[in-house]
């Protein structure tokens, strides 16, 4: 069996609170989320290339852009990924309910089958 290492995704550094380029140590590739090249995997020298690109910087200028809102969407996914978690646990258990359920019936209908039936009239 093969192991197949996927690449880091690239994530720009904090620097005084503004977004700085800064090239990672860089072992299985790397994604840039910049969407200049889509699922593009870079190697050390190649995304020193591309962090100099017009559309990269225009992506890091965005993001130092929009930090307020970057702030309000991590907010929302906390709470989306919170009320997922209380989602799931009802179903869980709704699911162990029904489990339950269909054992006890499962087991019933076993019983029943198993059960010798005979002419109570022709006991002597």
């Amino acid at each position: 069996m093969d192991l197949s290492l996927t690449p880091d995704t690239y994530v720009p550094m904090l620097n005084n609170g503004n977004y700085v380029d800064k090239v990672p140590n860089i072992q299985n590739g790397i994604y840039c989320p910049c969407g200049s090249r889509h699922n593009k995997v870079y190697n050390h020298q190649t995304f020193t290339s591309h962090i100099r690109t017009k559309h990269h910087q225009k992506w890091l200028q965005e993001m130092n852009e929009n930090k307020a809102n970057h702030y309000i969407e991590v907010l929302k996914y906390k709470e989306l990924v919170e009320n997922q978690k209380i989602i799931i646990n009802k179903l869980e258990t709704q699911l162990q309910t029904k489990i339950l359920t269909i054992d006890y019936l499962t087991q019933q209908l076993y019983d029943k089958q198993n059960v010798t039936t005979c002419d109570l009239l022709e006991i002597e």
